[in-house]
């Protein structure tokens, strides 16, 4: 079973995917509601559904939330929308993932992103990738490399 809840956004005309009840290993979010698109994840979203194993997010996400994979300890596959443009802190916390790719659009990855992640092993960003803050992986005991441009700033206080 998969049911979402959703709050409209007036100034873009689009929907939050804002509450998500169900029990499903492969979870697919929908790409609109009521005709319009989905283009927020919103905090908590998927906080501690531990049964998620996969995530099929829609092309016009283009924001993901805090906390909203947090705790998803069996999360292993997650294709990122290319129209992607931020992630706010915390928003993979505690999650099973292994690798993950960034898209084009995303610039930075602000800290706490990716924190506690302890299986992450890998991550690929996009060509947009302009910043790397301090802590943004802290905790991800597993990782052995961020593969970007080599004109990527990382944050002098950056620890892998």
């Amino acid at each position: 079973m998969q049911e979402f809840l959703f709050k409209y956004v007036e100034e873009s005309d689009s929907f939050c995917a804002v509450c998500y009840q169900g029990d499903a290993a492969e979870v697919v979010i929908p790409q609109t509601h009521w005709g319009r698109p989905v283009t927020i994840l919103f905090d908590d979203l998927f906080k501690g559904h531990a049964e998620v194993r996969s995530v099929a997010i829609p092309d016009t996400v283009t924001e993901i939330g805090g906390f909203v994979f947090d705790g998803c300890i069996n999360l292993k596959h997650i294709n990122l929308p290319a129209a992607l443009e931020s992630m706010w802190q915390y928003a993979f916390t505690r999650c099973g993932l292994e690798t993950i790719v960034l898209p084009d659009r995303v610039t930075q990855i602000i800290p706490y992103t990716f924190m506690d992640c302890k299986r992450l092993r890998q991550v690929r960003c996009g060509s947009g990738m302009r910043k790397i803050f301090a802590h943004s992986f802290k905790g991800c005991d597993s990782l052995d490399g961020i593969v970007c441009d080599p004109s990527v700033f990382v944050d002098p206080d950056f620890k892998m």
